[in-house]
């Protein structure tokens, strides 16, 4: 799936698609909670990216931090749309 057809696949739910990418696309389409939910068990380093912008875009960021360092991800200092587009791509292309 390219990136574009990733942003643009509302309103339904992407299939055959890992819980960090899911994520993105739950938060996206304004569901912060169900996007927390999709990796808030996961243990991939992918995993720990997302949940670390999550935590960073609801303000919390000594827990972002914490899932940063996991993720072995420095702090993003952009913008939050630059962050999930940075995301996205990346987990788009591995």
């Amino acid at each position: 799936m390219t990136f574009d057809e990733f942003r643009s696949s509302a309103p339904a739910e992407p299939k055959d698609l890992g819980a960090p990418l899911l994520a993105l696309w739950q938060d996206a389409a304004g569901n912060w909670e169900a996007a927390h939910r999709h990796v808030q068990d996961d243990t991939s380093a992918e995993g720990a990216w997302v949940h670390a912008y999550l935590h960073r875009k609801e303000g919390d960021d000594s827990n972002a931090g914490y899932w940063y360092a996991r993720a072995g991800k420095p702090r993003f200092s952009g913008t939050l749309e630059a962050e999930w587009e940075e995301i996205a791509r990346a987990l788009l292309s591995a």
